[in-house]
């Protein structure tokens, strides 16, 4: 229960999350963040944005180190370097599941060298034409959002589109963050 949206645009990446904690009918605004930037130590930096196991995104968080650097292919580099990496991130931490012989995870949001992608659970590595993406039970509500706010201010774009699920799903919940990562300037982020 969650909504992360995503904007890919001029070269920048934004991810906006909500903050909900959701148990059965309980349904209250948690502390861990859902959007956060991670720098390696191949000098490659993520934003990534979660939906589904607060354990999935500590680790993404907190153990994600990718040691080999991005040539001149990102969505190459993404769909093996990267996910060797967080396949064996939550394996060797307890979180994969495995089932029938196949490995799952759980989706997230990609910010990557100006590009958003989507992770699915499956590990598979996707991009959309339009720019932006939205996860978790508000994404058909976030994604009308963006569709119709097109041409407007990125950030505001994001943070509208989070409000807009947490206007009709109960399972989003705020405080709302937006963070972004662009090359020639990190801004601080932006909360609503």
């Amino acid at each position: 229960m969650t909504c992360i949206v995503g904007l890919a645009e001029n070269e920048s990446v934004w991810i906006g999350a909500d903050s909900a904690v959701v148990q059965g009918y309980t349904a209250r605004s948690g502390c861990i963040r859902k959007a956060f930037r991670v720098s390696t130590t191949a000098r490659e930096t993520f934003l990534i944005g979660y939906a589904g196991s607060f354990r999935m995104g500590q680790l993404l968080q907190y153990r994600l180190d990718v040691t080999q650097p991005c040539g001149d292919d990102p969505w190459r580099y993404l769909a093996t370097t990267f996910i060797d990496v967080v396949r064996a991130l939550f394996k060797d931490h307890g979180y994969a599941t495995v089932e029938s012989n196949r490995e799952s995870g759980g989706p997230f949001l990609l910010g990557f060298r100006g590009g958003l992608y989507s992770v699915d659970p499956d590990y598979q590595v996707n991009k959309m034409h339009d720019g932006f993406d939205a996860i978790g039970c508000g994404d058909e509500y976030a994604l009308g959002a963006m569709q119709v706010t097109r041409g407007q201010e990125p950030s505001s774009r994001v943070l509208g589109a989070i409000a807009a699920a947490g206007h009709f799903s109960a399972g989003v919940k705020k405080p709302y963050i937006v963070e972004c990562l662009d090359p020639t300037n990190l801004p601080p982020e932006r909360s609503a």
